[in-house]
């Protein structure tokens, strides 16, 4: 079984996050364990009529993202990595820089020093010298991937739906994880 870590940081995009987490629940192989921000509950409230507790009951396990002492804070704790969806550049900066005040960024950061994989869905436009940066410090530690969650036409979306399906589908493979209804290229 797969042990995967879904952080949802307050960025823009968290009806993405419900779709990573709807889908990974389709796979009984894989255990999902998520962490949320108090900016993604907030972003929540605008983006979604979900709220923490519909997010929790689509994860196998759920953490309080001030308990710096649960499982996912410790390298001893197997994962086969993490994923942030949507990853807010405040969340980035954190992340490159080793300041891991919460439990979202004390994960990713045992994530990276157990080299394990760590998918960032960055959302933010325009990026400034800053956002580029601190992306350009993460992209060369082995196993950091910095995803944004752009668009796709050549599989010929018919809704907005299939368009977060094929971005979830995208940011599970560098987990192997395949999902139903991802298009490849070609």
């Amino acid at each position: 079984m797969k042990r995967l870590i879904v952080g949802i940081s307050g960025a823009s995009g968290f009806p993405l996050a419900v779709c990573l987490l709807k889908e990974l629940k389709k796979n009984p192989e894989v255990e999902t364990h998520v962490i949320f921000t108090r900016g993604a509950e907030l972003t929540a409230k605008y983006e979604s009529d979900l709220d923490a507790d519909d997010i929790r009951a689509l994860a196998d396990v759920s953490y309080d993202n001030s308990d710096i002492g649960a499982a996912v804070a410790s390298g001893s704790f197997p994962t086969d990595g993490m994923i942030i969806l949507p990853c807010a550049m405040k969340t980035v900066s954190g992340i490159a820089n080793g300041y891991s005040d919460n439990l979202l960024l004390r994960a990713a950061d045992v994530t990276i020093k157990e080299q394990r994989k760590l998918v960032l869905a960055v959302r933010e436009t325009p990026l400034s010298s800053i956002h580029l940066e601190n992306m350009l410090k993460l992209s060369r530690i082995p196993g950091v991937f910095l995803m944004p969650p752009v668009l796709t036409y050549y599989h010929n979306p018919g809704s907005l739906a299939e368009m977060e399906r094929q971005i979830v589908g995208r940011l599970l493979q560098p987990f192997g994880i395949e999902t139903e209804d991802f298009r490849r290229w070609g």
